[in-house]
């Protein structure tokens, strides 16, 4: 199945644990000003841990300038039109990590703990599946102990840990996680069936 298939499913709608409902789609042009506001609010000692400086209007303004879903899929839960949540799934279009997908995935915090994390990986994972992806990975630090918890109920494993491998944007030492999950493949692309 395609890219172009799967994104027909959205917009879409999920219910969170506590009954709320929050509509999910893929990052569009006009989501700039709203998805900066989503990063804003993302306490500082967390934003420390992402690998670009979303506080900077310049990046977020880049990201939604130049969309390219078939490279970097960003996947928003929306609430009252404000962004509550963002996974997106990373791909490499050529070379030899062509067929693995990477998941990333933050929720604003006054959301967290109502399952919209673990709803929204699915819908990733189940995403990248149906594009013909055999694998997806998640990368984490060593703190990010509910986040590799989750991924770890998701069905991803540890592939590896390396202590003290990666710095925070304060240079600050931090060990490094790859967790990895094998995905099923879909019998068009296994070149099973008639």
């Amino acid at each position: 199945m395609s890219l172009e298939l799967q994104l027909q499913r959205f917009p879409k709608e999920i219910s969170l644990k506590d009954g709320a409902k929050v509509q999910l789609r893929p990052l569009r042009r006009d989501d700039e000003k709203a998805f900066h506001e989503f990063f804003l609010a993302v306490p500082e000692r967390e934003r420390m841990f992402i690998k670009h400086r979303v506080t900077d209007q310049s990046v977020i303004h880049d990201w939604c300038q130049n969309i390219d879903l078939g490279r970097n899929l960003p996947l928003l839960a929306l609430l009252d039109g404000k962004v509550v949540a963002d996974a997106t799934l990373h791909q490499q279009l050529g070379g030899w990590k062509r067929h693995i997908g990477r998941v990333s995935v933050l929720v604003h915090p006054q959301y967290r703990g109502r399952g919209l994390a673990k709803a929204m990986v699915h819908e990733i994972v189940e995403i990248a599946r149906h594009t013909g992806l055999e694998k997806v990975e998640a990368e984490f630090i060593g703190e990010q102990e509910a986040a590799i918890h989750m991924f770890a109920m998701l069905g991803f494993s540890n592939l590896l840990r390396l202590e003290d491998y990666v710095k925070d944007m304060q240079a600050i030492s931090h060990d490094y996680i790859l967790m990895g999950l094998d995905l099923t493949t879909d019998e068009e692309y296994a070149g099973v069936g008639g």
